[in-house]
């Protein structure tokens, strides 16, 4: 990933104690560990609860880091998600190599790739450091991020360093793996029956199921402003999908019937993908209130055992498929092989950067986010065939766009608010990531 400071700074300090001895505590829920990977308050102190984020102006600018950040890796992702659907469109529609389960496989196994790129990243900035001193440092943020994530709280006891994270995240590995295959396998079999922008706005309305999920499984709370946000994202959605009055210029009437299965079959991809988000949230993220250093980091070690264990495990259904006839193993080749790679690095660079997203933020915000890539692919599609945007396709991208801005600013305002409550309850904090 390009953005040097959340591993610069996360790695900095990942050599500080993290475990109290009194684990029970509250959950530490500021900012003061941000960028910097530990506490900088004396261990007695009193802590704040999470969602109040922002009680001084310290925590208000580690903050507004945390959230500059996030909006990074968000403009990789809308970019390299771009990349990724052009490509992948060409590939079916135009080079007619149609191998859903076998492109799932390849892009989601290249998740694998994350953690060593980013790995190779943080030695180039700690050069000065020896390799066993520099692995040591990260063999030990990993572990106790990890434990961190199985106990969902920043307090670890030093009982807790004994206990070994692995299974827990194996366990935890195979579930999200098996859902997001299940509904990244729904992407690759409607791209080659619908079309770029259909693809892209029906799949995205997983914003909507991350927030239904969110409610019971987060215990987010109903606001009506979130509400009215999503409600407009879906409504933009559904403008761009089927805002046309009738097939495009030159489909046939069985292609109508093809794009009508293709939205049905990725309808049911933006549930499951909803779940996914969520349960990635839940099971596989660090407690609220750990550094945007330490989440990123975190966040791309958890990519690559995604990947690996797509790897490993989720071949079989290769030569099963092979021998049914319902899908023939053949390696691309020429400029199917090339663009291929292309769309595999480009799903890569959006799944790491997605996943950092929404460790950083929510599964709610990171997916209306992510509804910006209908305009921008709706653009591209333009750019690409010299069709003019439609209105439908103007003002769905309106709607999209007015929702995201919507919920960002209803984000904000909700933060604000539990940070005025816990201040008239606590006082100011003085954690800082100086």
């Amino acid at each position: 990933m390009p953005f040097r400071s959340p591993f610069h700074a996360a790695e900095g300090q990942s050599n500080q104690p993290l475990l109290k001895e009194d684990g029970r505590g509250r959950e530490s829920n500021t900012f003061s560990e941000a960028l910097n990977g530990h506490p900088s308050r004396p261990p007695n102190s009193r802590r704040s609860t999470f969602r109040s984020r922002t009680p001084d102006i310290d925590e208000k600018n580690l903050t507004r880091r945390k959230y500059l950040l996030a909006s990074g890796f968000l403009l990789l992702s809308l970019i390299s998600f771009v990349v990724q659907t052009e490509t992948a469109v060409y590939i079916q529609h135009e080079l007619h190599w149609n191998k859903p389960y076998c492109m799932l496989y390849l892009t989601h196994g290249s998740w694998s790739l994350l953690w060593p790129i980013q790995l190779l990243i943080l030695r180039i900035q700690k050069r000065k450091l020896s390799w066993d001193a520099f692995w040591r440092r990260h063999v030990f943020l990993l572990r106790t991020t990890a434990q961190m994530v199985e106990r969902q709280d920043l307090h670890l006891s030093s009982r807790d360093d004994h206990r070994s994270p692995v299974p827990y995240m194996l366990k935890t590995i195979a579930f999200i793996t098996s859902a997001l295959t299940i509904a990244g396998g729904s992407w690759y079999v409607a791209v080659n029956l619908t079309t770029a922008s259909d693809l892209t706005a029906i799949y995205n309305c997983s914003a909507f199921f991350a927030y239904a999920f969110s409610v019971p499984l987060l215990n987010d709370k109903l606001r009506f402003d979130k509400i009215f946000s999503v409600v407009v994202a879906i409504v933009g959605v559904l403008v761009v999908a089927y805002g046309d009055s009738g097939p495009g210029e030159g489909e046939s009437k069985g292609s109508a019937n093809n794009r009508m299965l293709g939205n049905i079959i990725i309808g049911i991809g933006s549930v499951l993908y909803g779940l996914y988000e969520v349960l990635y949230k839940k099971l596989a993220c660090p407690p609220e209130g750990t550094s945007p250093g330490r989440s990123t980091i975190f966040a791309n070690l958890v990519g690559s055992m995604i990947g690996s264990f797509t790897l490993l495990v989720l071949w079989f259904p290769l030569p099963i498929l092979h021998w049914l006839g319902l899908e023939t193993f053949e390696w691309p080749r020429g400029e199917a092989a090339w663009m291929l790679c292309i769309s595999v690095l480009a799903n890569a660079t959006f799944s790491g950067s997605f996943l950092v997203l929404i460790s950083l933020t929510s599964p709610v915000l990171s997916s209306v986010a992510a509804l910006l890539t209908i305009f921008l692919v709706a653009i591209v599609d333009w750019m690409v065939t010299g069709k003019p945007l439609s209105a439908a396709a103007i003002w769905g991208g309106i709607l999209i766009i007015a929702a995201f801005l919507l919920l960002s600013f209803s984000t904000y305002r909700e933060l604000d608010e539990e940070r005025k409550r816990r201040l008239a309850d606590e006082g100011p904090d003085s954690d800082s990531d100086e």
